[in-house]
Formats: structure tokens, C-alpha cells, sequence
């Protein structure tokens, strides 16, 4: 390079400039001076002298722009380049092109996203060079899509019409804002085709991922509902308690990993990445203890008289609110997840799965599996079994009918206490009534499955996560909530049983 070649960047002519700075990036691969330059007009480190000569400011230093050699006598009067938006876009373009060459994957990946919003015909051969040299599948699917971006832009109908039949699997919106103009034109019919076809690829394959998506998000949000109407099934079915404060079990869980969190990092920071995973078993007691105190000094003084059980745990939740917002105050406190439950899996650009959501999905089915075993396969659970079925019978042949409710009402506030731990990984705001959220969702899923039914209150939990997020972008969360509620009360009406229906001699009869 020689200063007269680089005249141009001095000068005001626009596309002079950035036909010099495309040049650049092409003889940046072999030439460590244009890519210092580059490095250095991104830094605003150009200048030019009263003679016209373009020079580097490295720290005391002046280097000449073009050959990046020291100088001995330079110029007076130094004005620093001026480079607007346009310019300075395709220098950042020009050094992401750069990293391509990387041996790290990520500095790749990342330099890949960052050229996704400014692919330019300038980047054409620099993108073809580097297609050739990657060998990761995923990245050279991206790096085809940079390609084809770029080859739209470049006026070559050859080039375009290759680009077009290459972005039709693409999932990015830069592509479509390239192909919707060569769709409308009438200049190359052939062109406008394969551009609309393109199109139409990409808008099926957007749909096909915003159903996944809110695939994905209803069963994510089914999880949790899940894991807080898992324990109202078993105390609700049990014994019959429309229990208010079912919500506040979910918010002791929460606050209890706040609390461990906190201890770890700052007594035992090294083990602060498994905070989560020590919070489980405290969460799991510390709501469990909660919940048994509550059925020893309440509830088993109201069996039968349902209002009065009603107002009573209404009043117990107003209780647990307030003695929390006393001890960590009203304005909530913040649960951090660990680094291996952030970041997500892009299954496409518009399509990605958080680590922390995935979690939760794998944790509700783990919790409804160990709920399973408990109801099903221990001696607690076949008590609790025969008392659902027929409490009298069951006190009869020797059932402890008393403390197997206490017992029920514990195991069911203990898996309350784990969906707050979920819940608090979830990006949830952990606040004193983040509990009154979830109660109202928590019985219409155990009424709408069948009182007493596991099976019932996992097809409740994910139907109304499921049918929620798919109407959810059509009406807004208000309007989707009440729409919900709506179909739930005819589906009662209909079937008051709910989907599964309990057998027992008690029920029958």
C-alpha cells in the first residue's frame, strides 16, 4: 500500500471510501498494515497531516498509514478522520471478517453474528475464502447464509438468483428484508420468482418455529404449574382443605434457595455453583415443617367446615406475606442462576431453549415420578390412598387417619417448596406474594384433571401451560387468562369430575 493509494479515506467522496475500506478487508487476510489500519479507523486512531498524508496515533508514537512504520519527521496540524455510521459499520464488517479465520469456534460464531446485520458486496470475497476453509457444519450453514446475504446486494443477477435458492433455508430477518424488495421487482422475472419462493420458505419455516417455541414455553410453564398443584392434589384430595396458602409454600421454597444462596457466598463461595441443588432438600423441609405446623394448630381444627378452612388459610397466607416482608422486606430479593443453567440452545436464530427452562421441564417430571413412587409404592402413600378413597373405612381397620394427614399435608407443601425453587431459576421476581400468582392456576389444574388424580393433575397442569401460550400472542395475558378460566368452568360443567375421575366406595356411593 502507498499513501496515494489511500488517499481516498481523506476525502469526502463516499463511496470512493468505502470502495477503498472493501479493498482493505480484502488484502487484511495476507497484509498486517490494512488490518492495523482497519484496527486503527475502528479506534479512531487515523489522522491526516497538512500534507495530505494519512498517519496512525499509537500511543507517543506516529506510524505511517500505509506501510504501519514508525516516523521519524511527521506533519503539523493533525485533523482526525470523520467516518459516519455507514462507514464505520462496514469497518467493524471488515474486522469480523477477520476472525473468521480463527482457530477458536466461538470467536467464529460470534464474529459470524455480528456480520449477519451488516453483510455487504464488499464482504463477498473475504466470505468465500473463509467458506472454504470452515469445516463445522453448523458454522458454514451460517457462513452460507453471510454469503448469499452478501450476493443479493451485488447486482449480479447469476450471483442473486444462486443467493436466493440458498436463503430459502434461512431463518434470519436480514435475509427477508434482502429478498422482499427482488421479490416486488419486474426487471428479472426469474429473480422475482426464486426470491418470492424463498420467501415463502422461510416464512413456513419461521411458522413451524413459533409453534415449537410456544411448544416449548407451554410446557415450561406447565412444569411449574406442575410442581405447585402436585402438593395441592394430594392434601386437596385427601382431605378435602381448599387451602388459600398453597401459594405461600411455593414463596417459602423461593426465599429458602435466596437464603442458602446467600450463605454459600458467603461462607462457602467455592460451592456457590451448586447453591441450587442445596437448596432442593432445604426448600423441600423448611415448607415441608411449615406446612405440618400449619395442619397441627389450623386445619385439623376444621375438617368439615370448609369456609371456615377457606378464611383460615386465607388468613395464614396474609401472615406468611407479612412475616416475609419483615425479614427481607417488600421489595424482593434476587436468586442468580448458576453458569451451567444460563445461556440456551439456538436450534435456530429465532428459536432458542434456555438451559434454565430445560432444567425445569427435567426437574417436574423427576418430582412427578418421585410423587409417584411415594402414593404408589410406600406404606405412607397406600394410607394415604385408603383414606382418600374411604376415611372412615380406613380409621376403621386401623389407619392413623391424623397423622397421615399431617404427614400428606407436609410431603404436599415440601413439593410446593421445590416448585419455588424452580420458579426462582425461572427469572421470577421473588417477592412476598409472588405465591397469590400460582394458587388460582394451581386449583383450576387439579379440578380440571380430577380431584385426587395424578395423572389428572399433570394433563391439567400442561393443557392449561399449553393451551395458555398458543392463545397467548393472539389476545394478550389478560385476555388469554380469562379466556382460560372461561373454558375451564364450562368443562366443569359439563364434567364435574374432571378429566380422570376418582374411584372409591366413598365416591361411588
Amino acid at each position: 500500500m502507498t499513501q496515494s493509494r489511500l488517499a481516498p479515506l481523506g476525502e469526502d467522496d463516499f463511496e470512493a471510501r468505502s470502495a477503498l475500506i472493501d479493498q482493505l478487508t480484502q488484502a487484511a487476510a495476507n497484509t498486517p498494515a490494512a488490518r492495523r489500519l482497519l484496527q486503527a479507523l475502528q479506534a479512531d486512531a487515523v489522522f491526516k497531516d497538512d500534507k495530505g498524508m494519512l498517519v496512525i496515533q499509537d500511543g507517543d508514537r506516529l506510524l505511517d498509514a500505509a506501510s504501519s512504520q514508525p516516523l521519524a519527521v511527521a506533519g503539523t496540524g493533525l485533523q482526525e478522520l470523520m467516518l459516519n455510521n455507514a462507514l464505520r459499520s462496514r469497518i467493524d464488517s471488515a474486522l469480523a471478517v477477520l476472525q473468521l479465520q480463527s482457530r477458536d469456534r466461538a470467536t467464529r460464531a460470534q464474529a459470524m453474528a455480528a456480520l449477519t446485520e451488516n453483510a455487504v458486496p464488499g464482504l463477498l470475497p473475504a466470505l468465500s475464502q473463509a467458506l472454504d476453509r470452515e469445516s463445522d457444519e453448523d458454522l458454514k450453514s451460517s457462513l452460507t447464509d453471510l454469503w448469499a446475504m452478501s450476493a443479493l446486494q451485488t447486482g449480479d443477477a447469476r450471483l442473486q438468483l444462486r443467493a436466493a435458492g440458498l436463503l430459502s433455508r434461512s431463518s434470519s430477518p436480514a435475509a427477508q428484508s434482502l429478498l422482499a424488495p427482488l421479490a416486488r421487482q419486474t426487471q428479472n422475472p426469474a429473480l422475482a420468482q426464486a426470491a418470492a419462493l424463498a420467501l415463502q420458505d422461510i416464512r413456513k419455516h419461521q411458522r413451524w418455529s413459533e409453534i415449537a417455541g410456544s411448544l416449548f414455553q407451554g410446557l415450561s410453564s406447565g412444569s411449574i404449574l406442575l410442581l405447585a398443584a402436585l402438593g395441592l392434589a394430594i392434601t386437596y384430595g385427601l382431605m378435602g382443605v381448599i387451602n388459600m396458602a398453597h401459594g405461600e409454600f411455593l414463596m417459602i421454597g423461593a426465599y429458602t434457595t435466596y437464603v442458602v444462596q446467600w450463605l454459600l457466598d458467603h461462607y462457602l463461595p467455592g460451592l456457590q455453583e451448586y447453591a441450587v441443588l442445596l437448596a432442593l432438600p432445604a426448600a423441600f423441609a423448611v415448607s415441608a415443617l411449615v406446612g405440618m405446623a400449619m395442619e397441627w394448630a389450623v386445619l385439623r381444627q376444621l375438617y368439615k367446615r370448609p369456609l371456615e378452612t377457606l378464611l383460615a388459610t386465607f388468613g395464614v397466607s396474609l401472615l406468611l406475606i407479612q412475616t416475609m416482608r419483615m425479614l427481607f422486606g417488600a421489595q424482593g430479593v434476587e436468586v442468580s442462576n448458576p453458569a451451567w443453567l444460563s445461556g440456551g440452545w439456538a436450534l435456530t436464530p429465532s428459536l432458542v431453549l434456555p438451559y434454565n427452562r430445560m432444567a425445569i421441564i427435567v426437574f417436574a417430571l423427576l418430582v412427578l415420578a418421585l410423587a409417584w413412587l411415594v402414593i404408589n409404592r410406600t406404606r405412607m402413600g397406600l394410607f394415604v390412598r385408603a383414606v382418600t378413597q374411604n376415611r372412615s373405612m380406613a380409621a376403621c381397620v386401623g389407619v392413623p387417619a391424623s397423622r397421615v394427614d399431617r404427614q400428606a399435608f407436609a410431603f404436599g407443601a415440601g413439593i410446593a417448596g421445590l416448585s419455588g425453587v424452580a420458579l426462582s431459576q425461572a427469572g421470577a421476581s421473588v417477592v412476598p406474594d409472588m405465591g397469590q400468582t400460582y394458587i388460582i392456576d394451581s386449583f383450576m389444574a387439579v379440578v380440571l384433571g380430577g380431584v385426587g388424580q395424578l395423572a389428572g393433575t399433570v394433563t391439567g397442569a400442561f393443557g392449561l401451560g399449553l393451551l395458555s401460550k398458543f392463545i397467548e400472542p393472539y389476545w394478550g395475558a389478560v385476555l388469554t387468562k380469562i379466556a382460560v378460566l372461561a373454558l375451564v368452568i364450562v368443562f366443569i360443567q359439563r364434567r364435574p369430575q374432571g378429566i380422570f375421575a376418582l374411584k372409591g366406595r366413598s365416591i361411588e356411593a
